[in-house]
């Protein structure tokens, strides 16, 4: 269809293995007690894209212990975003996607970054425009609401003892997230 595109909303988030407690609750007269797990070498990253709206609603993600990178960026636009066949400047001459494929994503120093700067030419001509938000405007970027939602809300368990706890947890909840989108699209398809 003229004028359509696929628009993406990206953004990392990191998760603690203890959460942000929002309320607890305690016997009368007594103090409440909650776990606290030290974070050293124990975060979780989680690098995400949503697409909220249209019927091709979905949500895409990767997560590691580690910092997310430029090369982490570039690899997660290319292969699980976009779905490009090869990243830059392993791209086959005259590729272009179907549709236009747009990412709103802010300006972390990753997404700035040379490696991806340089890449943005070869993205634009695969029909992938990444647009940047202006500083210090996180409520533009819908995503942020999903980070938001599964840190204090999707994650009923506030600290995991483990990595692999935390990891499961983190996953399962955007599991129930991406699911939650593609029955909503099936409901919408079958309401028109």
């Amino acid at each position: 269809m003229a004028g359509w595109c696929d628009l993406y909303y990206l953004d990392e988030s990191g998760f603690a293995p203890t959460l942000p407690t929002g309320y607890t609750w305690a016997r009368a007269g007594g103090r409440a007690l909650v776990w606290d797990e030290p974070p050293q070498r124990r975060r979780l990253n989680v690098l995400g894209a949503l697409a909220p709206d249209g019927a091709a609603r979905r949500l895409v993600w990767t997560s590691s212990p580690g910092k997310v990178d430029s090369a982490a960026v570039l690899d997660f636009i290319c292969r699980r975003v976009a779905e490009l066949p090869a990243p830059p400047p392993e791209l086959p001459a005259g590729y272009r996607r179907a549709r236009p494929c747009v990412i709103v994503l802010d300006t972390a120093s990753a997404h700035v970054s040379k490696a991806v700067t340089t890449a943005l030419p070869a993205l634009a001509a695969a029909g992938v425009t990444l647009y940047y938000l202006p500083p210090y405007s996180p409520e533009l970027n819908r995503i942020e609401n999903l980070w938001r939602q599964t840190k204090y809300q999707a994650l009923p368990v506030r600290s995991y003892r483990s990595l692999d706890a935390l990891r499961a947890a983190v996953e399962d909840a955007l599991h129930d997230h991406a699911n939650h989108l593609r029955d909503d699209t099936t409901n919408l398809l079958k309401a028109a």
